[in-house]
């Protein structure tokens, strides 16, 4: 079975390069051709000897996914559902901010992380992305943009699963992007996102790489995110903030905590005082998300005039606290969520 091309990190065309007889310079070329230009067949690669291109048209694709649908949202986000040879579906967003373009990649087919608000974790998680198919979501979105004379300028770990529990995928995913000869998204671009799953969090503490962490917290007390999340069983509130402690410390850099406002169940006053509580002695920010309507979740939204209660409180405790800016609120905006009709209307809740 062919490789795929964008599955492979500089260096490791270094080494494929050298087995088939070929100088190392070659992979910087190859890079040029994939990632700036953006070519979708090796043949295109003219400054490549022919030998050396029907070798890799042997080998390697470049492309193995197709669009299945897309929605386009009224303020320009752009949700992708894209489709595998293995019958999967997995969803990438394209945001647009006075800043740059953003794209939100999926790191897994499904979630089994089993979030309580969350569509992505309905029907499970069917199988891990290779760093390759998160780069292909990724190049989808530049690949419009490119008819817009524009490009992606940052990137979050965002989507579909749980980026931790496919870390070593996640993190060769980020080192192909910002690749200087390829499409060079600095590091510090980079988001990456985890419900609390503490070794991946200490590894990446350890690991060097300066991307911005998001940890997915949604409730101050054990109790209230155990019964959101399930992680919580194993990762008890204690046990995550001593990972991020130490990944303020190892790092120099501030954690983004992600709090997802549900009606009823962690949007009070009180709420708001134990996560600053929670919080205060960490160099941190809070992204305040009024929760996205799920059919399958019986959960309501916070009122506005709620949300504004709750950010008044944290700011007046001291929290650096933000409202997220709801983009694709016209579409299926949730993460999972398009993907869950698209099988749904299938008759299947496996793709």
């Amino acid at each position: 079975m062919p490789r795929h091309a964008y599955d492979l990190r500089s260096e490791e065309w270094v080494d494929w390069l050298r087995e088939v007889g070929q100088p190392a310079y070659r992979a910087e070329q190859i890079y040029q051709w994939l990632y700036q230009k953006r070519v979708r067949s090796f043949a295109e690669m003219s400054n490549l000897p022919k030998t050396l291109r029907t070798r890799l048209q042997e080998e390697f694709v470049i492309e193995t996914s197709h669009e299945v649908t897309r929605q386009v949202s009224r303020d320009g986000t752009v949700k992708f559902l894209l489709g595998w040879p293995d019958a999967v579906t997995v969803e990438t967003v394209l945001m647009r901010h006075d800043y740059g373009n953003s794209v939100c990649v999926s790191t897994q087919v499904g979630c089994k992380m089993g979030c309580t608000f969350c569509a992505s974790t309905l029907g499970g998680m069917i199988r891990p992305m290779s760093a390759g198919e998160m780069v292909e979501q990724l190049m989808h979105s530049q690949r419009l943009l490119d008819e817009q004379g524009q490009r992606v300028s940052s990137v979050v770990l965002m989507g579909s699963g749980e980026p931790m529990d496919n870390l070593n995928a996640s993190l060769k995913f980020m080192d192909i992007i910002h690749h200087p000869e390829g499409l060079n998204i600095g590091f510090r671009h980079i988001t990456i996102s985890t419900v609390g799953l503490v070794p991946g969090i200490i590894r990446l503490a350890d690991d060097g790489r300066p991307v911005t962490l998001a940890v997915s917290l949604h409730a101050a007390t054990d109790e209230q995110r155990s019964r959101m999340m399930p992680v919580n069983k194993a990762y008890p509130i204690a046990k995550l903030m001593e990972a991020c402690r130490y990944y303020c410390e190892k790092t120099g850099r501030r954690i983004s905590f992600e709090y997802a406002l549900v009606g009823g169940e962690n949007d009070s006053l009180t709420d708001a005082r134990n996560l600053a509580e929670l919080i205060r002695d960490l160099p941190c920010h809070v992204n305040l998300i009024p929760v996205n309507y799920v059919p399958e979740r019986n959960y309501t939204r916070t009122p506005q005039d709620q949300i504004q209660a709750f950010l008044r409180e944290l700011r007046r405790l001291g929290i650096n606290a933000t409202i997220r800016r709801e983009m694709g609120h016209d579409i299926a905006a949730a993460c999972g969520q398009l993907r869950a009709q698209h099988a749904e209307r299938k008759g299947s809740t496996t793709v």
